[in-house]
């Protein structure tokens, strides 16, 4: 069986070839990100460990088991845009101990042995590009704090690209020329996502709108 380390090598390679190969500037973002945090993985393995009574003594915590971070909160100022992560005891780490590699369209984050356990955060594709040398982080107490330097002092809508999209299609289903067609949209989207109860009180209406429809096509006086 291949070792932890040269089934990341080989992960390294092939996203390296894919870069190689990679011409649109979205793409080539997330593929150094993940380049990076490849090379991060590799450097953080344990080397071979020193024969003798060393090996007691140099043992560090253990931290091969990686923690994906999802909870954060974010905030953002005319120059940037930051991101506030909480983890217990991370300010009693060393500071090399919490790294942060930024490119213009995407930061990743490593918590390396924090309570015998390692925590890391890829944000990818940006909304806006920041600038990497202006972009840094803090540590304060149980809490990471990643600040984006804008390269423009505009107003972030939110964090990345996908989101952004993502919202403009759900605003493009209601807002449209035709108040009966966003109606419409809206309640096909309720539909779709809600419950049992919610699926029939719609159809009720649906049918009571029609009976309605209906009768108002007949004229009045026969």
């Amino acid at each position: 069986m291949a070792s932890v380390q040269e089934e990341l090598q080989k992960d390294l390679e092939e996203v390296k070839e894919l870069l190689n190969k990679a011409t649109r500037k979205r793409i080539q973002d997330v593929l150094m990100a993940e380049e990076h945090k490849i090379e991060t993985e590799i450097k953080n393995q344990p080397g071979p460990k020193p024969k003798g009574d060393a090996v007691e003594e140099e043992k560090p915590p253990a931290g091969g088991y990686t923690v994906k971070i999802n909870n954060y909160g974010w905030d953002q100022s005319d120059k940037f845009v930051k991101i506030y992560i909480t983890l217990n005891g991370v300010h009693k780490l060393p500071a090399e101990n919490v790294q942060v590699h930024f490119s213009e369209r995407s930061f990743d984050l490593l918590v390396k042995h924090l309570n015998g356990r390692n925590y890391s955060m890829t944000f990818n594709n940006l909304l806006k590009p920041i600038s990497v040398d202006g972009s840094s982080r803090k540590i304060k107490t149980d809490m990471i704090l990643v600040l984006c330097k804008k390269k423009q002092e505009d107003k972030w809508e939110c964090l990345t690209r996908v989101e952004k999209e993502s919202k403009d299609k759900e605003k493009a289903a209601y807002d449209t020329s035709d108040p009966g067609e966003g109606l419409m949209n809206l309640l096909k989207k309720m539909y779709s996502e809600g419950d049992d109860d919610m699926k029939r009180t719609i159809n009720k209406a649906w049918v009571e709108s029609r009976e309605k429809q209906s009768k108002g096509d007949i004229p009045m006086d026969i």
